[in-house]
């Protein structure tokens, strides 16, 4: 019986480590963000924390939440890039879209009327990481194109299982960028992505899946066409990738 005590009051002394020990405590913080939980179609079915819902073994599941990407563009038609900080739990150090994230499960970014809760999300993020002022980046100058939906892996514990809203700007905005979101960022000529993209293909720097598959797929049409934006609307179809 006092063996058995024992045993039981050393269990309960000692603490199990949790699989966020070793990561950015800042980074941590964010994981009790309570996301938006979807099904296929992007109907909502409730909602979860931002840890349950990047769990690759949840993501086996199943478990896939609502997110965005976003992609501002200078007056010269050239691309703001950021490089995802060392910090970030998934996909650090990748070169990305101008910011990607969540809508928040709360009143004002679960509202889904012409997309307007993720664009609320966005410009909430946009001023977190790039420290772009709100007023600079309102929902209203933001165009809704499309949806995509992927899954990808960042190392055996993480990763991405997302229907991605897709929301294009063109506007020149001030920059005062996070350290423990952004490595780095710069803008980018059609060009000079190009070569990002052969690079990657070569290993020589990283990409985020998400970026590399709108990338290949539909950005360089759209990015040919920024004042007609309106022919690529597609709100009805979910593209999967």
């Amino acid at each position: 019986f006092c063996m058995l005590y024992i045993v039981r009051h050393l269990r309960s002394a000692v603490r199990m480590p949790e699989i966020t020990d070793n990561l950015d405590q800042k980074q941590v913080q964010l994981l009790s963000e309570m996301c938006i939980v979807i099904d296929e179609n992007d109907q909502k079915i409730g909602e979860d924390t931002k840890k349950n819902c990047h769990l690759n073994s949840n993501i086996d599941k199943g478990l896939l939440h609502r997110a965005f990407s976003v992609f501002i563009f200078n007056s010269e038609d050239k691309l703001l890039l950021q490089q995802r900080s060392d910090a970030k739990i998934t996909f650090p150090g990748c070169f990305t879209n101008t910011c990607c994230s969540h809508p928040l499960h709360t009143d004002g970014e679960r509202e889904e009327k012409e997309a307007i809760g993720v664009r609320r999300a966005a410009q909430r993020r946009l001023k977190a990481e790039l420290g772009i002022p709100m007023e600079q980046v309102t929902p209203d100058e933001m165009t809704y194109l499309t949806r995509i939906h992927y899954k990808a892996q960042s190392d055996g514990v993480w990763g991405e299982h997302e229907i991605d809203y897709i929301l294009f700007m063109q506007k020149n905005v001030d920059l005062s960028p996070d350290p423990n979101e952004i490595k780095s960022h710069c803008y980018v000529s059609k060009e000079e992505l190009k070569e990002m993209l052969e690079k990657a293909k070569r290993k020589e720097l990283e990409i985020t899946p998400w970026f590399s598959l709108i990338a290949e797929t539909f950005l360089f049409k759209w990015w040919d066409d920024l004042q007609n934006l309106k022919n690529f609307m597609d709100h009805k179809n979910i593209h999967r990738m």
